[in-house]
């Protein structure tokens, strides 16, 4: 009984562990640019950049942005998945631009892009 038990643990634990095959160390952002763009009203944001799946396995990755002010404080952070619910092939890439995401402030002025988390949809 005790190994039926152990041998159903294990089982039911197979399908996690392949979920958790990529991580965020797998993707890698290229060409992150941030742009103030000017209009009529608030200028808004661009920022444009390529999420790479670097992977062996297809997986998803959620990206964070952080917008800092002069001292480096964190005045305003958004996170956002650039593939939505799809998973990136290995080797290929994404681009995205999450400056919707954002409100204009004069006071940001450094930004920075990490991946914060990974899953496989």
């Amino acid at each position: 009984m005790k190994k039926l038990a152990i041998a159903i643990a294990l089982f039911a634990a197979a399908p996690l562990s392949a979920q958790a095959a990529c991580a965020a160390k797998d993707f890698t952002i290229d060409g992150f640019a941030v742009k103030v763009q000017q209009g009529s009203g608030q200028p808004r944001f661009s920022m444009k950049g390529n999420l790479v799946n670097k992977c062996t396995e297809a997986a998803a990755a959620q990206i964070r942005i952080d917008a800092k002010d002069a001292s480096g404080k964190v005045i305003a952070s958004k996170q956002g998945w650039p593939a939505g619910t799809s998973n990136i092939d290995p080797g290929k890439s994404v681009d995205f631009d999450l400056g919707r995401l954002f409100r204009y402030s004069a006071d940001m002025q450094d930004y920075t892009v990490v991946v914060s988390d990974v899953k496989a949809w």
